[in-house]
């Protein structure tokens, strides 16, 4: 896995197209301290093929988190939302501005350090 920094964090978004129209593909609780998110996507740098994006995030601070089953239910129409604030990492389901707009979401974790794999559809 690759550390996402947050100086790589709006053109990494912009390649994904913020994940919209993606797939969430699983939520899986790995230790108290650590959450691996898995997602598919398009990714323009590869034309447009689907891939999939395990994020690992590290040292939770507050996180909700959704049933695996429930997963594939969600509407990925607004795509995901990953801010970096005071050292934090911030991900959500949605369009998001701010840690109180992430608090919002029906899914959202927030850790100290994120990072990224990709992978095949």
């Amino acid at each position: 896995m690759k550390p996402l920094l947050a100086k790589d964090l709006e053109s990494f978004l912009k390649r994904f197209d913020n994940f919209r129209n993606g797939e969430l593909r699983s939520i899986n609780v790995k230790s108290a301290d650590t959450i691996l998110v898995t997602l598919a996507t398009q990714d323009t740098a590869r034309e447009f093929d689907w891939i999939s994006i395990n994020f690992e995030f590290n040292g939770m601070i507050d996180a909700v988190l959704l049933e695996d089953t429930k997963t594939k239910l969600i509407d990925m129409s607004d795509g995901i939302s990953i801010l970096n604030l005071n050292n934090e990492f911030a991900f959500a389901i949605g369009e998001c501005y701010n840690i109180p707009n992430i608090k919002t979401s029906i899914c959202y974790i927030i850790s100290k350090s994120l990072k990224y794999e990709e992978g095949l559809f």
